[in-house]
């Protein structure tokens, strides 16, 4: 028969487990900032912190377009990154992180122009993509709509 007292040594346990995990190294990077600088999120626009695109599109991006920007099905559609032709033009990228699409947000109040490039050469050049043509900031500041500002 299960009582309460088995449910609630259960729920000990389980405590104390998440308590260990949340310590431990696995579920910490501390060789990176937080993804956002207070008061940042995405309920209190706030710029984020990080300034190379790796560590962007693993802060940002990764979430809904996966580790490996093979994209996701589910409870909505994420489309796939990898081996994209789309990318092919860098302004539909950039456009892309700047102004959102479909259901994705729009994260150019999030995020300067050095970071947009930063993150837009990064998935042009990794997981599959061979675009050798970089965007740079200014670039992005072109693209960028005036009422958008920056971080």
């Amino acid at each position: 028969m299960y009582t309460c007292a088995k449910s609630r040594a259960g729920a000990g346990a389980v405590w104390a487990a998440l308590l260990v995990l949340s310590a431990s190294p696995v579920c910490s990077r501390g060789d990176e900032p937080p993804p956002l600088s207070p008061p940042g999120s995405f309920f209190a626009p706030g710029p984020f912190v990080h300034r190379d695109g790796a560590t962007l599109y693993r802060a940002i991006c990764q979430g809904c377009h996966m580790p490996d920007a093979r994209g996701a099905q589910g409870a909505g559609m994420y489309p796939a990154l990898a081996a994209n032709p789309k990318l092919a033009s860098p302004s539909y990228p950039v456009l892309t992180v700047l102004n959102g699409r479909r259901g994705m947000p729009s994260l150019g109040v999030y995020l300067s122009d050095e970071q947009v490039a930063e993150v837009v050469n990064f998935v042009r050049t990794h997981f599959d993509n061979h675009y050798a043509d970089a965007v740079a900031a200014g670039d992005v500041a072109k693209l960028r709509k005036p009422q958008g500002g920056t971080p």
